[in-house]
């Protein structure tokens, strides 16, 4: 039994039918309108859910005690750099959903899946929690917290045998990435190889090639990652003078 956050379209709905496919027996599909969650499948059990609200995750606790598989989907992306008009309100969406709202429901579901001995927890996170860009700082910053977060239940929870699994990948081929030109990964691709690292022990799935691609970098040349990031805010903050008016 699995519950998913965010199912209703993008990398939740590629979750569900991911573990439909893999012989779930029954997959709670959580978003904030559970009309909105197509699955034409009698194992399907949808849920609403606003991640950010404490009074849902209380009653998703209640309706959801079987689950032995929790998926910390959902997220938010502001596309907003650290300083800037309307950072203040990007960073707090942001926290409040990748990390607060995780928290959250960490916090409640854990006994949930201590009662059922111990289960796991795949928590979705990005390359964006090792580096900042400029561009999306602020997202950057709440995905590093959710994954101090993930390390953090990593320890916690091991004890009551509760596998925690941090998923890292780059772009990501879905509504949140639409605005993006740069080569991205199927949802269907992360959904695979997180099953698969799950089910082989691993504590952290590198999703795609630029997850190694930024794993490696960071841990060999981080100078060079840090001045490809300045070169490329230097060269957008040039084109914007070049074509004000």
């Amino acid at each position: 039994m699995a519950l998913v956050t965010g199912s209703n379209r993008g990398l939740g709905l590629a979750y569900c039918q991911g573990l439909l496919q893999a012989g779930a027996a029954k997959v709670y599909a959580a978003a904030r309108n559970p009309s909105k969650i197509g699955i034409p499948d009698s194992r399907v059990v949808p849920v609403a859910l606003d991640v950010t609200s404490v009074a849902d995750v209380i009653l998703a606790v209640h309706s959801c005690q079987d689950i032995s598989l929790l998926i910390n989907n959902a997220g938010v992306l502001r596309n907003s750099p650290m300083l800037g008009m309307g950072t203040e309100e990007a960073a707090r969406q942001e926290m409040e959903t990748n990390y607060f709202a995780v928290l959250s429901i960490v916090q409640r579901f854990a006994p949930v899946l201590a009662g059922n001995g111990g289960g796991a927890i795949i928590n979705v996170l990005s390359v964006a929690s090792w580096f900042t860009s400029p561009f999306m700082a602020t997202y950057c910053a709440s995905k590093a917290a959710e994954e101090v977060l993930t390390d953090a239940i990593r320890t916690q929870l091991r004890s009551q045998r509760t596998r925690v699994v941090g998923v890292y990948a780059g772009y990501i081929d879905t509504d949140m990435s639409a605005h993006v030109t740069q080569p991205k990964t199927r949802p269907s691709q992360v959904v695979d190889r997180s099953l698969a690292g799950l089910e082989s022990g691993l504590d952290r799935v590198f999703a795609d090639d630029s997850a190694v691609y930024v794993d490696q970098k960071i841990r060999t040349d981080r100078a060079a990652l840090d001045a490809e990031l300045q070169q490329s805010w230097e060269a957008s903050q040039l084109q914007k003078q070049t074509i004000s008016p």
